[in-house]
């Protein structure tokens, strides 16, 4: 597999600044977005390019999928590095980059979606033989589910929403 000449940095701040800079040690272009409130920002110098995203909020701006994709295109942009954060969770913005033939810098979207769902993960990582800590196998219904589970499996105990 052939890296890419150019990549689109999905994200702001510090983690975009250090991509960049990583990029620029492999020798591969880059490509900020920002928005607005962002112009002046670090990673808007630091990148070879730089495409401003609109929106109501810098939030409503960054996570703009057709936005980062049409960016992607005006500068010819071959792959996109999320960052950390909400596109990089985002199985759907991996399959559009996809079918946009731009390249994902992060796993496949069904490995994405199946990750953001801590049951399904958990299934799927003792299914590979990984170790798990014990727990419930689906998600509690009510206080009395839980306290019975808790009471199954042992003291102290973590409650955690099984997505997000």
């Amino acid at each position: 597999m052939s890296l890419p000449a150019k990549v689109l940095v999905a994200n702001r701040g510090e983690i975009a600044v250090r991509i960049i800079r990583t990029l620029r040690r492999m020798g591969i272009a880059s490509v900020a977005v920002f928005h607005a409130l962002d112009a002046d920002g670090r990673v808007v110098r630091e990148a070879d390019e730089a495409v401003e995203l609109t929106g109501d909020t810098p939030v409503g701006a960054y996570l703009d999928v057709e936005g980062i994709v049409a960016a992607c295109r005006a500068t010819g942009a071959e792959a996109v590095h999320p960052g950390f954060g909400f596109l990089s969770e985002n199985a759907g913005f991996a399959e559009a980059l996809a079918e946009a033939g731009i390249t994902f810098i992060g796993p496949p979207a069904d490995a994405i979606r199946a990750m953001g769902d801590k049951i399904e993960s958990k299934r799927l990582a003792k299914q590979a033989g990984v170790p798990t800590l014990p727990g419930s196998e689906d998600a509690v219904a009510d206080v009395e589910e839980a306290v019975r589970v808790a009471d199954e499996i042992g003291y102290p105990v973590l409650l955690k929403a099984s997505a997000g």
